[in-house]
Parts: C-alpha cells; sequence; structure tokens
C-alpha cells in the first residue's frame, strides 16, 4: 500500500526574544478607537493571564520570509537525505507572503517560486504551489501532498509554513502581543509497504458569517492617518467557534481512521492562545467522557508565541528532534495535528510515526 510518509523535517526560530518590556511604550486602542485608559504593565499582566505568552520570537529587519521557509527548508532536506532536484512540488504555506520591514506585503513572484530560488532548484518539473489558507495553511498542505502522492503525480514534495506576523500588526491593537515569527518545514515521500504515514484527514471551511473573525482593516488609532491594513481578531468570536466546533473535528478524524482517543501520543493542535488550547484539549476529552491527559498535548506558545502556519510543523521536529522537555514520540504512535483560523477553516490529519 502506497503511503506518504515524513522522512525530514526542519524549523527556524528567530533569535529575537521579545518579552514584555517590549511593549512598555506602546499606546493601546479598543475596537471602538478609544485609548485604553489602563497602564500598559495592566494590559501585558491581563494579557499574559489569559494566553500565557511571555514571550515571542521576531525576525531581524535584515530577513525576509522566504529566506527563513528557506532556512527551514535546508533542515528537512539535509534530515531526509535526499536530492534537491528530485523535488515534485514545493508547497508553501502563508498568510501575508513576502513582507518587507515596513509591512508591504507581497505574493508576486510566489512564496514558494522564491523558495525554490532560494534552493538552487533548478528542475523546470519542480512546481510550486502557494497555500493561502489561514493558520491550517501548514497543514493543508501536507493533505495536498498525500493527495498528490496517493494520485501519482509526486513521489517527493516539500511542505513549508512560513510567518513573519510581526510586520503585519497594529501597534496600537492589544492584540499584536499574540503574533510571531518563523518556519517549518518536511519533506513527505512515497513509501510502498510500510506501516507509518499518513492515515487520514479532515477539513472544515466555514466562510459565512465566519468569513471576518479574522480579517485585515485600519489600524485602532483614529488619528493615524494612513490606508495601511493589519491583522485584525475578534478574538471572542473565534473563541466560541473554535471551543465549538475544533474537538468535534479532531474526534471525526479519529473515527474516521478506527481509532480512540487512547490511541492518540500527541496531539498537536495550533498554538493561538493557550486559555482557548486548553479548553479545546479539555472538550475533546470530555466527547469521549474521559480525564484529560496532560502530556498528550504539547505548548510552544508560552515562549514562542503564535507563529500562524509554522506552529505545528515547528512543535513536531522539535519533539522529533527531542528539543522539548517531557516531549518525544511514541515509536509506532499516532498524531493528531489540527488547525484553526482566518476563514474560518479548521484541519486535522491523523498520522503514524515510526
Amino acid at each position: 500500500m502506497l503511503k506518504t510518509v515524513i522522512t525530514g523535517s526542519g524549523h527556524y526560530l528567530p533569535e529575537r526574544i521579545i518579552d514584555g518590556s517590549y511593549f512598555n511604550d506602546a499606546v493601546f486602542y479598543d475596537e471602538n478607537g478609544d485609548k485604553i485608559e489602563k497602564t500598559n504593565h495592566q494590559i501585558i499582566e491581563k494579557f499574559v493571564e489569559i494566553t500565557e505568552i511571555e514571550r515571542r520570537r521576531y525576525i531581524t529587519d535584515d530577513l525576509l520570509n522566504s529566506d527563513i521557509g528557506a532556512k527551514a527548508a535546508e533542515e528537512a532536506i539535509a534530515e531526509a537525505g535526499i536530492d534537491r532536484e528530485n523535488i515534485d512540488y514545493i508547497i508553501l504555506a502563508s498568510n501575508f507572503g513576502e513582507v518587507n520591514p515596513n509591512g508591504s506585503a507581497n505574493f508576486m513572484p510566489s512564496m514558494s517560486a522564491r523558495i525554490k530560488n532560494k534552493l538552487k532548484i533548478k528542475n523546470r518539473k519542480c512546481v510550486n504551489y502557494d497555500m493561502i489558507f489561514g493558520c491550517p495553511g501548514w497543514v493543508e498542505g501536507v493533505i495536498l501532498a498525500n493527495d498528490l502522492i496517493q494520485a501519482k503525480r509526486a513521489k517527493t514534495i516539500l511542505v513549508v509554513g512560513s510567518e513573519t506576523l510581526s510586520r503585519v500588526v497594529d501597534p496600537h491593537d492589544r492584540d499584536r502581543l499574540i503574533f510571531a515569527d518563523g518556519a517549518g518545514a518536511v519533506i513527505v515521500e512515497a513509501k510502498e509497504n510500510t506501516e507509518e504515514g499518513f492515515i487520514t484527514s479532515n477539513t472544515i471551511c466555514d466562510n459565512e458569517v465566519e468569513l471576518d473573525y479574522l480579517s485585515n482593516d485600519r489600524s485602532l488609532n483614529p488619528s493615524l492617518e494612513s490606508d495601511r491594513l493589519f491583522i485584525r481578531m475578534r478574538g471572542r468570536k473565534i473563541y466560541e467557534y473554535a471551543l465549538k466546533n475544533v474537538p468535534i473535528a479532531i474526534k471525526e478524524t479519529i473515527d474516521k481512521a478506527g481509532l480512540d482517543l487512547d490511541d492518540m501520543d500527541k496531539i498537536l493542535i495550533h498554538q493561538a492562545n493557550a486559555k482557548m488550547d486548553h479548553a479545546i484539549i479539555h472538550r475533546l476529552f470530555k466527547l469521549y467522557g474521559k480525564v484529560d491527559r496532560e502530556d498528550i498535548a504539547p505548548m510552544t506558545i508560552q515562549e514562542f508565541g503564535n507563529s500562524s502556519v509554522a506552529t505545528i510543523p515547528t512543535m513536531y521536529d522539535m519533539i522529533k528532534k527531542n528539543q522539548m522537555p517531557r516531549h518525544c514520540f511514541k515509536k509506532g504512535g499516532y498524531i493528531a495535528m489540527a488547525s484553526v483560523g482566518a476563514g474560518m477553516n479548521i484541519n486535522c490529519i491523523i498520522y503514524k510515526n515510526k
């Protein structure tokens, strides 16, 4: 039986560590355009209480999104031990493409084409493909890669999730404290006669009233005379939507695989907000009538923030390489990878470890 197997992985974490003191001089406004009268210390303290985000990572001005995506990709290619000229597809997930230091987003040429160029791949048959799917983009990229392999249109695919959200946040929005930069990548290959690999997937797209839960908008500061658009979240709506729908989507995927929650070694859930992620896992266990297992869902958001499409591949790579204390993958264990984000879109895959 043909299986889609991860043969190499990599990630890039920016060197700049940004703690709460970075925002001491910010002037924050609420959704009505009114200046928030609380002190920045109070705002930051409350933010940490809700999200658990103490620190996050930002890239330096000399780097671009394609640079860090290429760094993660190089690591994945090296671990897989493949000839990069044999890569059939490059699937690159991002939300804002190539963002320069002044905040201007750029999708032409495509991010995947830029990655191919920086990897110095000359193979004209290596197809570059951008996945614009919100925070679930990398997971959806893996789903697409599996579809291409199962259709025998490809044997080797590079899937990258790379984001520089620090360059698209409104300086006057408290939600800027959530977002971060980073990149993660995997090489997946077609393998015969193996137990490991991609088992099944599930994707849900709710694009009616949910469409503007995450979007772009002008600054919350009404005196800022600029047409520049920034990332904007309707936090309460996202929280309610995720809590209602993500646990069900994960359970549907586990059921589809013919497995039980007890079979799951790890659940790698998108690192959006610690309070929300804890609640999602708790509700998932409740659906099964089980008591939560503390070790099942690793968390990186406290130290790395929300790097969108990069969070799950970064977690996967760190656990695989024993870089996350108290977490490792069991031999032959099942891993669920699930995400929710702009659209609103939800997806989940079940993967069997080697």
